[in-house]
């Protein structure tokens, strides 16, 4: 009995948000009159070159009214993407680059699709009015019915209010229900009004297909050179540690084994301790060369999937490590190989730069999305901005479409999250 209240204030709150809402919407669709008249007028001055000096303040100031629209609309369940090409880099602080720029907004599609959003807006906007014009008719039906409708009815006639003529306490009655049902029809309407004006604007606001493609041509582009350069520093870090580490070894395994056989004949003791030598060289040898492998790979990664190698890197941490992993099956290597190195370097950032005591791991998969959560008690300030080795692991990340959120206040908490598109490969379930 006592949800029934609880849904009917949620819903309450929530229309009287949509409300307010609308009429912020309702507002800018004032606003894009003037913003429409304004920079239609200055466009056309761009081909006596006038324009020019005023159409980059203009377009910042459509561009946050339509970033304003999509927000809105996200806010009603239908996300709007941004579809503006990316703006040229390294533009000139002079009249050159001041035209380049010009001529990169006008070359823009979006832009022309943001003029003609202006232009209906004016009235498609004005749906944002229907929750606030609602309201206030119910409002207006319960104050008659309380009484309002005697000073109006002594001054020598009713009033009118949804078909009925207000003139006595009955009519009032039946003026204080049509109220009700109007106040229901204003918990109904109003989230579906903002919902189709949010259509609207994903219409001619978002992204078409043309564009799609080429951000997701840049994007590719971008990751394909970050893979690149990730998988080049692999290389080198690879080449460099066979030379320093297990090449040295075996070479100097040879030398040995070549004065044993000088010595073999001549003195023998001599001969046993170079082969001891020998022995401890090659066994070093090779714990380097698994050193190697467990780098580009790790066994317990290939062999027991990640959840539990996540534990086995939090086994291995000098830190108090919690591993919390849900994943009901084996998720593709390559997925698998990115989030393990990630968790890794943020475990090693947690241990020599955030001087933390206790970090906790949570993996799971939802939606056929890998997420993954790292928080650590460290001094925080993590900024993947800084050069650090966040950007490497964010570039990582990239290659696979995935992201990274970085939530570190100076003083702590961190809290970084991953998420990267994947798809199960075998029925096997991990969780702790």
């Amino acid at each position: 009995m006592k949800t029934v209240p609880v849904a009917w204030r949620g819903r309450l709150g929530r229309a009287a948000l949509d409300t307010l809402v609308g009429v912020a919407t309702a507002t800018g669709a004032l606003l894009s009159v003037v913003l429409f008249v304004t920079t239609t007028y200055f466009v056309i001055l761009c081909l006596i070159g006038i324009g020019f000096l005023a159409l980059p303040y203009l377009t910042r100031a459509v561009r946050w009214l339509c970033d304003l629209n999509r927000r809105a609309a996200a806010r009603s369940g239908v996300p709007v993407e941004r579809p503006y090409r990316p703006e040229p880099q390294e533009i000139e602080r002079d009249i050159v680059g001041w035209t380049r720029r010009c001529k990169w907004i006008l070359a823009d599609p979006a832009t022309w699709r943001d003029l003609l959003w202006l232009l209906l807006n004016t009235v498609a906007g004005l749906v944002g009015f229907v929750p606030a014009a609602l309201l206030y008719y119910a409002g207006e039906g319960l104050f008659l019915a309380c009484g309002l409708w005697r000073p109006v009815a002594d001054g020598g006639a009713g009033r009118w209010y949804a078909g009925v003529t207000v003139g006595s306490w009955p009519a009032a009655l039946a003026a204080g229900l049509l109220a009700l049902v109007v106040l229901t029809g204003w918990l109904l309407l109003s989230p579906l009004a903002l919902k189709g004006h949010a259509y609207f604007v994903r219409f001619l606001l978002g992204p078409t297909r043309g564009s799609q493609l080429a951000s997701r041509v840049q994007h590719l582009s971008e990751t394909r050179s970050g893979a690149l350069d990730i998988q080049a520093a692999e290389l080198r870090r690879i080449e460099r540690d066979l030379h320093d580490g297990a090449q040295a070894r075996l070479v100097s395994l040879g030398l040995q084994l070549g004065a044993v056989d000088r010595k073999l004949g001549q003195d023998p003791e001599e001969a046993r301790r170079l082969l001891r030598q020998a022995r401890s060289s090659s066994v070093q040898a090779l714990r380097e060369l698994r050193d190697l492998v467990h780098g580009i790979h790790p066994p317990v990664l290939a062999e027991r999937g990640l959840a539990d190698a996540l534990r086995a890197l939090g086994l291995a941490s000098p830190l108090e490590v919690t591993v919390v992993v849900d994943l009901p099956g084996r998720l593709p290597d390559p997925v698998e190989s990115a989030v393990y190195f990630a968790v890794s370097e943020l475990l090693t950032n947690a241990l020599k730069h955030a001087d933390a005591q206790r970090v906790e791991i949570v993996a799971w998969r939802a939606d056929d999305t890998l997420h993954a959560r790292i928080t650590d008690d460290g001094r925080g300030g993590a900024d993947a901005s800084a050069g650090s080795g966040l950007e490497g692991i964010r570039r990582r990340l990239a290659s696979f479409d995935g992201v990274l959120e970085i939530n570190s206040p100076p003083g702590g908490p961190t809290v970084i999250k991953l998420e990267l598109p994947c798809a199960l490969s075998s029925p096997k379930t991990s969780s702790s």
